[in-house]
């Protein structure tokens, strides 16, 4: 069984996800987690979670840096506590600092970021975490408010292994998509990381900007960048598969009794 660590399934129509699971099982794809970027789409992905007809589908809550239009406030984080405490939630995602040109305010992404990794701590799930053109900033946010305490992942990383020794340092996973494919920077790093430290992803969500619909990133693809590290790291995929799949499940101990209500751990 593989795991999708992080995808956006919660952007598309019930029916859409449905298929999309459903191409992503026949793929050995045997469990997704669909992250929030707001409050919407964090209820979103809950409410998508508990579908009866989804049951290898989880979620995650959280406020994305790119999504801020002020202060994450004290209603915003008991709704993400609530949201976090009640069904197939496995992470507190996605959250992150980004300081990309056009950004929101770099104050309100720092406090945005900590209060959501307090609330991580406070409820004793994993943060995955977003960080475009602010690897240290985001580290130094996360080592100084104990993120390592409960530990995560670094969101579609694509920094060379330097970088990736960092993260891992702080005690997170190297979460690595569909740029494995393509980034020589990235595929030397990949193959300098010991399998223990990585999980996979896809970051699925609606391509519009694609011409052709069968070529949009869907979670099935993470069989791609398994068989991509395998290739990198000299080893097979089925080995590939069994190390990021313990990964990922240790990543989300804390649920893991849940999660093994609703999907095979020994497929």
């Amino acid at each position: 069984m593989l795991i999708d660590c992080h995808t956006h399934l919660d952007c598309f129509p019930d029916s859409e996800v449905a298929e999309i699971v459903d191409r992503a099982a026949r793929t050995g794809v045997g469990m997704i987690v669909s992250a929030g970027t707001t409050l919407e789409s964090s209820r979103r992905s809950v409410q998508l979670s508990l579908s009866k007809d989804l049951p290898g589908l989880f979620s995650g809550v959280g406020i994305h840096p790119m999504d801020l239009v002020g202060p994450v406030g004290d209603a915003v984080i008991a709704e993400l506590r609530d949201l976090a405490t009640a069904g197939k939630v496995v992470a507190i995602s996605e959250i992150g600092l980004d300081f990309m040109e056009g950004s929101p305010d770099r104050a309100t992404q720092y406090q945005a970021f900590r209060a959501q990794i307090s609330l991580a701590r406070e409820v004793g799930l994993p943060v995955i975490f977003h960080s475009r053109e602010a690897h240290a900033e985001t580290l130094r946010v996360l080592r100084e408010e104990g993120g390592y305490e409960v530990g995560g992942a670094a969101h579609y990383f694509q920094g060379d292994l330097e970088a990736a020794r960092q993260v891992i340092d702080l005690g997170f996973y190297i979460s690595l998509a569909r740029p494995l494919l393509r980034l020589p920077h990235l595929q030397e790093a990949a193959a300098g990381v010991p399998l223990e430290h990585i999980v996979l992803e896809t970051d699925a969500a609606p391509q519009p900007f694609k011409a052709r619909r069968e070529r949009w990133t869907e979670p099935r693809h993470v069989r791609d960048v398994a068989g991509k590290l395998a290739e990198l790291q000299g080893t097979s995929v089925e080995a590939v598969e069994a190390a990021t799949t313990r990964n990922a499940l240790r990543l989300f101990e804390a649920r893991r009794t849940e999660i093994g209500a609703y999907v095979d751990l020994k497929a």
